[in-house]
């Protein structure tokens, strides 16, 4: 096998394993994916969850409210820019339209963890539980990031898989 064939198998596996990782919830007309959160600093009191949420029916829903064991509360928030200024507060119940997607991502909407009673580790799971209007309620379960993830960046943050490679000898 050639270095290219193998880069490009090993780049296939890892892609395959994001797949068989990701998670998939789902109550009523309600789909719950991508779920995840940034591993925390010891001493951080407070982590931001992210997720898809989707509704496949032909009803509007609301995510009415969040819990989990992990911290003391879990609040809806939006972070806005106006003038040039970014703000974050707290929302009230998030409106999830008929075949509509609302995106939980950084700079938009996105769950507060807060008073947490332990430092989120990576490659942890964070269990919790959405309470959605009319789907009712949703165990979910939050993949913990390395600190320094960004969504939709390149691999190259995490190239583990691929340690024993020698990437001196790839042909691009």
């Amino acid at each position: 096998m050639t270095i290219r064939k193998y880069a490009v198998a090993a780049m296939l596996a890892l892609a395959a394993q994001g797949v068989a990782h990701a998670h998939d919830f789902k109550a009523g007309a309600i789909e719950v994916d991508d779920l995840w959160m940034r591993a925390t600093a010891p001493g951080q009191s407070v982590g931001g969850g992210y997720m898809e949420i989707e509704n496949k029916g032909k009803e509007a829903d609301r995510l009415m409210s969040v819990k989990s064991l992990v911290a003391d509360s879990v609040e809806v928030h939006e972070t806005r820019t106006e003038n040039g200024v970014s703000s974050m507060r707290p929302t009230g119940p998030v409106a999830v339209g008929p075949g509509a997607e609302v995106k939980f991502a950084p700079g938009g909407y996105h769950l507060m963890f807060l008073k947490l009673k332990q430092p989120l580790k990576q490659d942890e799971e964070v269990p919790a539980t959405l309470v959605f209007e009319h789907a009712g309620a949703v165990d979910v379960k939050f993949k913990v990031k390395p600190i320094g993830y960004k969504p939709g960046g390149t691999m190259s943050h995490d190239m583990s898989g691929m340690s024993g490679m020698d990437h001196s000898q790839m042909k691009h």
